[in-house]
């Protein structure tokens, strides 16, 4: 899961607006009420859930490192430990299964099969994730993986900076490729990259995320970097990173493995501010500068229109062979959607002057709130404002304007605080999460009956509460309770309880 909507709404949300409350769907839906095959799975992250930094030989990613430096994580945690999955995974695989799950979307680490990022594999780092698929393929869970979910080598941003260079593309395969290999002939649902726009932002533009790189605000907690740059660098080459896997694993791989690669993108959906027609341009150019930016040229061949505009020579180009291989090299679409917001026009030119970066170059600004009320009601984190009828806005967008290609939900959630004042009981009764599942589902299977989008699956983020990147342990998102003060032990929240319930009723 990522703080997309962070650096939007960090200033907006620290005046509390009065809420506006909109009702829960009154529809009764279960699992029978989906499409035959439809598929229901829980998604994570390595570095979010595995802990055990250092065992077996995996070495240090860009994310050790940032969340070990001073002032970087709210809360002062790392994710040393996290939630121990690399030790509980059989344990974590049975709540699962207990609770009538189909697949599990979790995140392999790079360094724990290259700890340089190159060079000699690390077996014991091959034989750990063998050890979890088997066991997932042995519970009648399909595992759906993640080759990379923001924990670059550590090795490579010091070698040559990462994403920032197109060494990183040969590389990146080079890591897919064995990854193909060693799994492959088990691995059927296969995600380059887990939100590429959200690293490119907040980790080269904001610098709000590892590796920390960003130069807005006349440069108050960024040593390095150009945000009027590198986002977009970082960007291009993760287009060409994921265009290059999905060539490889199809010329070589897929006649034999028969299995799918796509993307997972973070997608806000915009609702225009006014009926104006500048605010229903700004609603279409802030996701071009989301979605567009990375979707556009994997399924249209280039960049939104907008975007060329407003970025001029700043933003890269494909060469006609880039574009052969970038184009098209989707077999599936996965969208993390968490929220909803107003996006209207932006002229304001301070803005344009403090920041100089991919908002700037945007021209829009977007808040979840206006008139005093906000879209709806809150979560925890203060970005995520529930409005289940986005989904299906988005759902139709995606049909529309990118030819109704298959779509995978690969995250949606939302938070509760970790409060230190409630008790373990308490804090299972988690209602909000209870409605905020059966709407959002409600707003899908619309999207699917009624409109006719090409949803194949959800993937609920998550399955535990676990450590929340720049948002340390302050934030819990699992359908089971972690107690952090006491080895770990996971309880079923109420949540856990509505889910099985709803999975357990099929055609």
């Amino acid at each position: 899961m990522a703080a997309t909507a962070l650096s939007v709404v960090l200033v907006a949300t620290l005046v509390m607006a009065a809420v506006e409350f909109r009702p829960c769907w009154s529809q009764n839906i279960t699992r029978a009420s989906f499409p035959k095959g439809f598929v229901f799975g829980t998604a994570s992250s390595a570095f979010q859930y595995e802990g055990a930094v250092k065992a077996d030989g995996r070495g240090p990613s860009i994310w050790d490192t940032y969340s070990h430096t001073f002032g970087k994580i709210i809360d002062f945690s790392n994710a040393d430990v996290a939630v121990d999955q690399y030790h509980r995974f059989n344990e974590d695989i049975q709540l699962m299964k207990g609770m009538g799950m189909d697949a599990y979307r979790f995140s392999i680490s790079w360094t724990r099969i290259f700890p340089n990022g190159t060079g000699q594999i690390n077996e014991a780092g091959v034989e750990h994730y063998n050890k979890v698929i088997d066991a997932l393929l042995g519970n009648g869970i399909q595992p759906y993986v993640t080759l990379y979910h923001w924990d670059l080598p550590q090795a490579l941003h010091d070698k040559y900076t990462g994403w920032l260079d197109r060494q990183i593309i040969q590389d990146f395969t080079a890591y897919a490729e064995t990854c193909f290999q060693k799994f492959g002939d088990r691995v059927k649902h296969w995600i380059t990259f887990n939100e590429p726009h959200t690293f490119a932002v907040q980790g080269y533009d904001a610098g709000l995320q590892a590796p920390g790189r960003c130069s807005v605000a006349l440069r108050l907690w960024c040593k390095e970097g150009n945000s009027a740059t590198e986002p977009y660098i970082v960007a291009h080459n993760t287009i060409l990173a994921h265009a290059s896997v999905a060539s490889v694993y199809r010329r070589k791989y897929k006649p034999a493995q028969k299995g799918v690669i796509g993307l997972s993108f973070d997608v806000i959906w915009y609702e225009p501010g006014s009926s104006s027609a500048s605010d229903v341009e700004a609603a279409q150019r802030a996701q071009d500068f989301q979605l567009g930016w990375f979707l556009d040229p994997l399924v249209l061949g280039d960049y939104p229109s907008s975007m060329r505009i407003r970025v001029g020579n700043r933003l890269p180009k494909f060469s006609a062979s880039e574009v052969a291989v970038v184009k098209g090299s989707l077999d599936f679409v996965g969208i993390n959607h968490y929220t909803t917001y107003y996006a209207s026009n932006s002229s304001s030119g301070i803005v344009d002057f403090l920041l100089n970066d991919t908002l700037a170059d945007s021209d829009t600004v977007a808040f979840p709130f206006k008139n005093g009320k906000a879209i709806g009601d809150r979560a925890n984190a203060i970005w995520l404002y529930i409005v289940p009828q986005g989904l299906r806005s988005l759902m139709n967008y995606v049909k529309q304007r990118y030819g109704n290609p298959p779509v995978y939900i690969t995250e949606n959630g939302m938070d509760d605080p970790n409060s230190l004042f409630k008790s373990i009981k308490d804090a299972q009764k988690d209602e909000k999460r209870i409605r905020y599942l059966n709407d959002y589902l409600t707003s899908l299977l619309a999207s699917i009956k009624e409109d006719g989008c090409n949803v194949k699956g959800y993937f609920v983020w998550s399955l535990l509460d676990n450590w929340e990147w720049s948002a340390g342990y302050t934030s819990r998102f699992g359908l089971y309770f972690v107690d952090f003060k006491d080895n770990l032990k996971r309880y079923p929240k109420d949540s856990v309880k509505w889910f099985t319930n709803f999975l357990s009723h099929s055609a």
